[in-house]
């Protein structure tokens, strides 16, 4: 009995209303988040001494390229679990997440590039962490297409597992590419193991955006993977019974 309630939520069934009931709050928490992350990075923020006011573009720049790389390992932990234990919910969740993983990766890269004419007189080089960082793109939009390709889609679920497991490699190249090679890009100005570069004021900034990043990811994979489930579990009884109970309350109405 305690296992069986253990593993529920790992129903389609017995997740999608938690999931639902979870949207609202972490939408709201996004939101108040950003709003005060921009106004600490745009107005509180003390200008920068010698990038001026162009470095404010971090406080997007950092959240976004954080949650591009944070997405993808969260979903091929996904796609490990779909592989290994063949759970639905698991395929779906990764399904969910690839696109605000794209979106983001899409942001830290159109950011970087603005941030780059005024700090390094260009918009783009191939120095190692802007090219691996692009290399996450383009896996990102990889994995989309590959499930659209595939009209199964359990095969696409394991097709698109096998793609996230090898593409996660490049993650850590990623992260590490500024102390394995000389690269143009600047180093972390947050680390684990050293103290912050920047003012108390600028790093809470960045923090809090980076929250409210990681708040509306999962916000929007959850109403993704709603959709997902709906379209994928058409045929069973509870998405019957769901739009069943809608029609009764819409005549109600």
């Amino acid at each position: 009995m305690a296992a069986s309630n253990k593993y529920k939520l790992s129903s389609p069934a017995a997740f999608y209303p938690v999931a639902g009931r979870m949207i609202p709050w972490f939408g709201a928490s996004a939101a108040v988040l950003a709003a005060i992350g921009l106004w600490i990075g745009l107005w509180l923020a003390p200008t920068d001494f010698a990038q001026g006011d162009a470095y404010r573009i971090i406080f997007i720049h950092v959240p976004a390229a954080w949650m591009s790389m944070f997405i993808y390992l969260v979903m091929a932990f996904w796609s490990a679990l779909g592989l290994g234990f063949n759970t639905r919910l698991s395929a779906m969740m990764a399904q969910s997440l690839a696109p605000t993983g794209a979106l983001m990766t899409l942001i830290a890269l159109f950011t970087g590039s603005l941030w780059g004419r005024p700090t390094w007189g260009t918009y783009w080089a191939w120095d190692a962490r802007m090219t691996s960082e692009l290399i996450l793109l383009f896996l990102y939009l990889g994995i989309i297409a590959l499930r659209n390709a595939i009209d199964d889609p359990r095969r696409a679920d394991r097709a698109c597992a096998v793609l996230s497991l090898v593409g996660a490699i490049n993650v850590p190249i990623i992260y590490f590419s500024v102390r394995w090679w000389n690269t143009l890009h600047q180093g972390s100005s947050v680390s684990l193991s050293a103290a912050p570069r920047m003012a108390a004021v600028m790093l809470a900034g960045m923090l809090i955006l980076a929250f409210a990043a990681w708040f509306y990811t999962i916000a929007v994979a959850l109403c993704r993977v709603r959709v997902i489930m709906l379209e994928r579990e058409s045929g069973s009884g509870w998405v019957s019974e769901l739009f069943a109970l809608n029609i009764v309350h819409l005549k109600k109405a």
